[in-house]
């Protein structure tokens, strides 16, 4: 599917089709900036980073959160999947970045990812 993600200053986390030009969904849950977004590679995901201090992960098929990850203590600035494990690192301007285990998500898993992707923030 010609599918690209965005995210951005109106909390909105957006999935896009760019052949029709127009945004088919949009997923609410932050309360503050989205600073990141990106597809899984495999799964129908999407992890999101937020000046919230959350990261999220999506399920963007039943277009439903699947997991809010806590503990960063200022704005998360990042967040990516691992190319080839069930982790998620992420990056705060609390100077840390943290490494978490995704492995418990894929049983709310239940079709593979888009063909086609880019992540925009």
């Amino acid at each position: 599917q010609p599918l690209f993600v965005s995210g951005g200053d109106d909390y909105k986390v957006k999935v896009w089709n760019h052949k029709l030009r127009r945004c088919l969904f949009t997923l609410l849950g932050h309360l503050d900036y989205i600073r990141t977004v990106q597809f899984h590679h495999e799964y129908p995901w999407i992890v999101s980073a937020s000046d919230d201090q959350t990261i999220r992960i999506w399920n963007w098929q039943s277009r439903s959160p699947i997991s809010v990850m806590t503990g960063h203590n200022h704005y998360c600035m990042c967040a990516s999947f691992h190319p080839k494990e069930d982790l998620v690192v992420s990056a705060s301007l609390d100077q840390t970045v943290r490494v978490w285990d995704t492995s418990g998500l894929r049983k709310k898993t239940v079709r593979g990812a888009p063909q086609e992707h880019d992540a925009a923030a």
